[in-house]
């Protein structure tokens, strides 16, 4: 970082704790609420793609400040005098490390923590953990199998709208919520072709229900993909997700764990909310975030010129409608979740901790249940990938006043009147 970088910093951090510096006779509730105010707010932070500070670093800024005789240079970033060498074990077992992995290039963390104990490489009192060792060899360039060797990366893009997707979560702003601060999670996904964002939504969880609500609106409003290329997070690397994109006749493609490279695309994005939506949004709600990135998408980046395609994203994406795919008709319900259960000699299955009935001629079999989470008053039935309709929760009181007819196995349904009915007609 050059004289000119620090400065920026230093006039910065100058400016964020002035008023902490300069008020006299401030009381400690005042400056605490002025602290968490800080806290709370967005910033543009110069050199930086952070939007917040915490509270350590203002008050770490004010005694460096103070302790200096308020001299502005005592908010000059630090050049760390360790930089290369690692603080989380000595010289000695760095070069023992270092001199391991060149040794073995191919082996794994794990192997190489296990032969530098076998070889007693490792200082008295120190102990290796595998983070620490990737950092490290990482730092070094010594993390491909060749220890040096650089890997053949290269620029890719689809060919057309809707041939792949790349989607991923980025940690948002924090909003207030029944009075309590809760952090928010960006779940979005980027067509690799045109730069278009089919959807894009904060929630309060990066769980897999909210990444595929968010994978449906997506659907909905641009079609499907022909590959969809994610994370390795465990929303993820669902089975639930594999089976949905399976049934969709969407490949589902993960990156290389600790490879970021290959959702550049989407990573970018990212960071262009980071810079030009967050530092500017000043709402307090999470409705009011969602519309805000709604309209800055749509109003905004969908329609000025990309740098890399030199087109809007909305034009490029509509130059090849025809080779969309639409979403089809029953979309949602290629989202529901699958459950075995077994058919009771009463004719009845529980599930969810409720009590349902279901056709006799499924008794005493293995039947499967399709549902979407929350919502168990519309449950398909099905039985040898035939469906057997909509299941229903069992009604004692009716079920009192039915009598069996063995013969045909239909219900007849005796009314508080005392007319009977079978298979819905009058007897």
């Amino acid at each position: 970082m050059d004289e000119d970088e620090k400065m920026a910093k230093a006039v910065f951090r100058y400016s964020v704790i002035s008023d902490l510096v300069n008020t006299k006779n401030l009381d400690r509730g005042e400056q605490e609420r002025l602290i968490k105010e800080k806290c709370d707010r967005k910033w543009v932070i110069p050199f930086s793609e952070k939007t917040s500070i915490g509270r350590s670093s203002i008050l770490r800024w004010i005694s460096l400040y103070k302790n200096s005789g308020s001299d502005l240079q005592s908010l000059y970033p630090r050049d760390r005098e360790d930089r290369g060498l690692s603080r989380a074990f000595d010289e000695d077992t760095s070069l023992g490390l270092i001199h391991l992995r060149k040794k073995m290039p191919e082996a794994t963390i794990p192997h190489l923590i296990e032969e530098m104990n076998k070889q007693k490489l490792i200082t008295v009192g120190t102990e290796l953990r595998p983070s620490t060792v990737y950092r490290f060899l990482h730092q070094h360039d010594l993390m491909s199998s060749a220890g040096c060797n650089p890997q053949d990366r290269r620029k890719f893009e689809a060919e057309l709208p809707n041939d792949l997707w790349q989607s991923d979560v980025m940690h948002g702003p924090k909003i207030e919520i029944d009075g309590k601060l809760r952090k928010t999670y960006l779940i979005a996904v980027i067509d690799d072709h045109s730069r278009l964002i089919p959807h894009a939504q904060f929630y309060l969880s990066e769980a897999l229900s909210y990444y595929l609500d968010a994978l449906e609106e997506a659907f909905l409003k641009r079609g499907l993909p022909r590959k969809l290329y994610v994370d390795n997070g465990p929303a993820f690397r669902s089975k639930h997700l594999e089976y949905i994109t399976a049934s969709l006749n969407i490949s589902l493609i993960h990156a290389r764990p600790y490879k970021p490279q290959g959702k550049g695309k989407i990573e970018r994005w990212f960071k262009t909310v980071r810079t030009e939506f967050l530092s500017r949004f000043k709402g307090t709600t999470l409705s009011e975030l969602n519309a805000a990135i709604e309209k800055w998408i749509t109003g905004i980046y969908h329609q000025r010129n990309h740098g890399s395609t030199g087109e809007s994203p909305f034009k490029r994406f509509t130059s090849c409608m025809e080779c969309l795919r639409p979403s089809p008709d029953n979309l949602r319900d290629h989202f529901r979740k699958s459950a075995r259960r077994k058919v009771a000699k009463d004719r009845s299955i529980t599930f969810k901790g409720r009590l349902y009935e279901v056709p006799v001629t499924l008794i005493g079999k293995q039947i499967e249940i399709l549902y979407h989470e929350k919502d168990y008053d519309h449950m398909e039935i099905r039985y040898q990938n035939r469906s057997h309709g909509i299941v229903r929760p069992v009604d004692l009181h009716v079920n009192c006043r039915v009598k069996r007819d063995e013969n045909n196995m239909h219900d007849v349904i005796i009314t508080s009147t005392g007319m009977e009915y079978r298979g819905g007609k009058l007897l």
